[in-house]
């Protein structure tokens, strides 16, 4: 029993029995009259204390319901826990109940101002914010009701600066494949500045829908191209960018989502869930991430099927892109000249603003994507992913002569904590025409003299350790991207043309490596007002072109500080039960 039925009851029996004592019945006379026959004392104290004992239990019985019914509406209020970072970005795959209702017969009482011992009735009476669905004041982390319905705010303010060896011109992202060499101007200058764009601002919807769990996940942040030209001179007019806007749904084994996500190619930290707080895109700063991860947010759908609560499976289908490089600091292929109009029409350059921008090449089919995971425990997480792309194109100048090719990959990746606290993760990524997943590092294809499509072999690996210390977070991986030699002439026999050829600019990049390590410190945390966290990362980043000129350089590197202060915003999602 809770400590404030005990009190109660207590309170109650010792007003009984003061009553009694304090009360004055008519004595029993003895038969000569006489008001002092100890039998007749005895009988009537008996009867006495009989009585009092069938109110006690009454009122045991009657307090016993009552905590029955407090028990039932505890559980169904939303557990309060301490804001962590990410932790609005977990999804728990199982349905929610819906609230439970109060028994009607009992009189309920509800723990908020001017409201303990308001009956079932008068409560049902009153508007939704007042009733079962608000039966707790209590100071909450921020988090919107709604019916069954709950809305939680997530995001969190950045300020974060960064210095580099060398002037890469690439903002707070690396572009990995662009480091300046040091025989050119900026790789002879370094660069220093502050940003605010990592910030981010969003919400999460959780709720019940006959039967079923429903999470809607929206996210923004600011990193979106601008017009402007004086956003350092005198203004910082950031522009919004949406990253994730996407609703996952499911009910008993089956899960489905549509909309922006992260691809279902990111490498997962349990599941094949698309929340934040699930993946593994590292805890660096760089909002690049690192060389050789495999990703892209972009538009498509999944269906996932869950057989028990250790293995999913998947398949989604996905956004698709006819990359030819030229990306992200990536180069772009060297096109036959019968042929060099399909960059920006029939391929993605990412330089076809002019002919519609995004979305402005043709596409075959979606990206296929299937994914097995396996998490026998929280300690540990495998995976399993293959995908398959398809590529079209035609000739020009004869429009009966179509040109396709099919590519694909497998990725194979694990995280286990081998000692508490303590994890080691591995991702392993190789295919033939995946390049635009290494953030556009390598191209997916190129076109022979003839028109035919070639594709370029890409492969990568990230592994690292991440390890907790009471309120630090400390990392350390190694990445690396290799992208294949595919060349060939063209139809004059003399001229080089493809990707990684004898001759070829030295942003044709045959392997891109990284070693980087940090810290996230968190120096401030409460569930009402967010958490406050200072971080830290050191980026060491070396690329090797295919081809060195006479007395050029054989590579290049750069080394990156960042160092950055973040406030997240307070809230967790609601327990899914």
């Amino acid at each position: 029993m809770t400590t404030f039925p005990k009190i109660l009851l207590t309170t109650l029996i010792f007003t009984l029995a003061a009553n009694a004592l304090a009360a004055e019945p008519p004595q029993p006379q003895a038969a000569d009259g006489s008001k002092n026959d100890p039998a007749a004392q005895v009988v009537l104290l008996k009867s006495q204390l009989a009585e009092q004992q069938k109110q006690i239990e009454q009122l045991r019985v009657t307090l016993a319901e009552q905590e029955k019914v407090l028990d039932r509406l505890a559980g169904a209020l939303p557990a309060q826990r301490v804001a962590t970072m990410g932790e609005v970005a977990s999804l728990i795959p199982v349905v929610s109940p819906g609230p439970i209702a109060p028994d009607k017969a009992l009189i309920t009482p509800v723990f908020s101002s001017g409201r303990l011992g308001m009956t079932a009735a008068t409560m049902a009476a009153l508007p939704p914010a007042q009733g079962v669905a608000a039966a707790s004041d209590m100071s909450a982390p921020l988090q919107l009701k709604v019916g069954d319905t709950s809305i939680t705010p997530v995001g969190f303010m950045d300020l974060t600066a960064f210095w580099r060896d060398k002037n890469a011109a690439s903002s707070m992202g690396s572009n990995f494949g662009s480091i300046p060499y040091n025989n050119t101007v900026n790789g002879n200058l370094s660069e220093f500045h502050f940003s605010t764009q990592n910030s981010r601002i969003g919400f999460r919807v959780d709720g019940n829908w006959k039967g079923a769990h429903f999470i809607g996940y929206n996210e923004f942040d600011f990193n979106g191209t601008s017009g402007a030209t004086n956003l350092a001179t005198s203004n910082g007019a950031i522009v919004p960018r949406l990253r994730l806007f996407w609703v996952d749904t499911r009910k008993d084994k089956l899960e489905f989502l549509a909309g922006q996500s992260w691809s279902m190619l990111v490498p997962n930290r349990k599941g094949i869930s698309a929340l934040p707080g699930d993946l593994f895109y590292t805890q660096v700063i760089d909002i690049n991430y690192v060389a050789g991860l495999t990703w892209t947010r972009q538009p498509g759908m999944r269906v996932l099927y869950h057989p028990n609560n250790k293995l999913t499976f998947g398949l989604s289908a996905e956004q698709p892109d006819q990359y030819s490089g030229g990306s992200a600091g990536g180069s772009p292929i060297t096109l036959p000249s019968a042929f060099a109009g399909l960059n920006g029409t029939q391929l993605d350059n990412a330089q076809n603003i002019s002919l519609g921008g995004y979305l402005a090449e043709p596409g075959l089919t979606p990206d296929f994507i299937a994914k097995i995971a396996f998490d026998p425990s929280s300690k540990f997480h495998f995976e399993v992913t293959g995908f398959n792309s398809n590529f079209r194109t035609v000739n020009p100048s004869n429009l009966g002569q179509h040109f396709s090719r099919a590519g694909g990959g497998f990725q194979i990746g694990a995280n286990a904590e081998v000692i508490k606290n303590v994890r080691l993760v591995s991702n392993i990524f190789w295919s033939d025409g995946g390049g635009r997943y290494l953030f556009g590092q390598a191209p997916s294809l190129i076109v022979r003299n003839d028109g035919s499509l070639s594709l370029i072999h890409s492969g990568s690996t990230v592994d690292g350790v991440e390890a907790t210390l009471k309120n630090t977070f400390l990392y350390a991986y190694y990445s690396g991207i290799y992208i294949g030699r595919n060349t060939g002439f063209d139809a004059n026999g003399t001229t080089r043309i493809g990707y990684g050829y004898s001759g070829s600019a030295n942003n044709m990049n045959r392997a891109i490596n990284e070693v980087t390590f940090g810290f996230n410190q968190t120096l401030w945390k409460d569930a009402k007002y967010g958490a406050l966290n200072a971080m830290g990362q050191y980026e060491y980043l070396m690329r090797n072109p295919w081809y060195v000129a006479p007395n050029a350089p054989k590579a290049t590197h750069d080394n990156t500080i960042y160092f950055n202060l973040r406030y997240t915003l307070p809230g967790s999602a609601p327990p899914v039960k």
